[in-house]
């Protein structure tokens, strides 16, 4: 497929820190990346130096089959971005935000007018033309950053946590809008700390931790990364450390935990995981309430990877 985006050997150096480590990549057209990691791991450094908002150390990033650089506008023109902070102004209501952004490079008012429609309809924003930033709620507010990303209909889009702080309607219609931009034709950079949203969107992945791709694959692919295989969990009462005991001696179980009434049970392998703890529990005589299994999320992987301490 065509390469929209080639990045190879890129490193970004400070001081005393590397941020972007000799990372390599390509994007597809048509395509929507997840670009994830922990704070701190590179992923806005990454994004910035592909739009040039950075000067890099090494390597070398190429757009639409063309080196990027900073005067590249031919390049820029094609590239719609949204950023995490809503920047709009609040002295111009929906519409001449809108107007506005799709003015810096749409020059025809028919085709802007055109454009403008399209993009309040895609994030649906149809009733709102004439309120001001102010007037609208947090969810609104981000649906009409995204508009204003937008709304020249660009080729490549960088989505930075589009759907932060926003209720569930917002999200699925961000969401929504995002599947059906990627159907249009658009190329789409999408980072996030919501897993299941990279599970609903992305058709390929990469983890970034300390400046360097760790993982990457579909969301399939990664979640056979996992230590684990299947996680159970059982509502059961009273359980005394020797069952607990028995139950961690069981054949594939990795690890237990009993807390508030609650058994969780992962393991590392195992096709019959589920109907042997259910034989176990039965032969203890012991009542439990609900079992459900599970296989590792994206989630799990994602921990696995990068660590569970605490980021800065």
């Amino acid at each position: 497929m065509k390469k929209i985006v080639e990045v190879k050997n890129l490193t970004k150096k400070y001081k005393n820190m590397t941020a972007v480590d000799d990372l390599s990549f390509e994007v597809s057209e048509g395509e929507i990346l997840g670009l994830l990691g922990p704070n701190g791991s590179g992923k806005s450094t990454t994004i910035n130096c592909l739009l040039s908002l950075l000067n890099y150390s090494a390597g070398n990033i190429k757009i639409f089959g063309k080196k990027m650089d900073v005067d590249s506008y031919e390049i820029k023109k094609d590239i719609g971005v949204v950023f995490q902070e809503v920047s709009v102004f609040d002295e111009l209501t929906v519409y001449e935000n809108i107007d506005y952004f799709c003015g810096l490079y749409i020059k025809d008012k028919i085709k802007r007018n055109e454009y403008i429609e399209d993009a309040i309809k895609l994030v649906g924003l149809e009733n709102f033309k004439k309120y001001y930033p102010k007037q609208l709620s947090g969810g609104l507010l981000r649906r009409l950053n995204i508009a204003c990303g937008i709304a020249h209909k660009p080729k490549l889009i960088f989505f930075d946590e589009p759907t932060v702080a926003v209720d569930p309607q917002s999200r699925n219609n961000i969401l929504d809008g995002i599947k059906k931009l990627r159907d249009d034709g658009a190329t789409i950079i999408y980072t996030t700390h919501y897993m299941e949203e990279v599970e609903i969107l992305c058709d390929r992945i990469i983890i970034l931790d300390k400046g360097k791709i760790i993982a990457s694959g579909t969301t399939d692919e990664l979640k056979r990364l996992a230590k684990i295989e299947e996680k159970i969990t059982i509502e059961v009462e009273n359980l005394t450390d020797k069952v607990l005991a028995d139950i961690s001696d069981l054949k594939h179980v990795e690890n237990v935990v009993y807390s508030d009434n609650k058994l969780f049970v992962t393991y590392r392998k195992g096709t019959n995981n589920l109907t042997n703890i259910i034989d176990f529990l039965r032969s203890k005589k012991i009542n439990y309430n609900k079992i459900f299994s599970e296989r590792p999320t994206l989630n799990d992987v994602f921990l696995e990877l990068t660590g569970k301490e605490l980021r800065d």
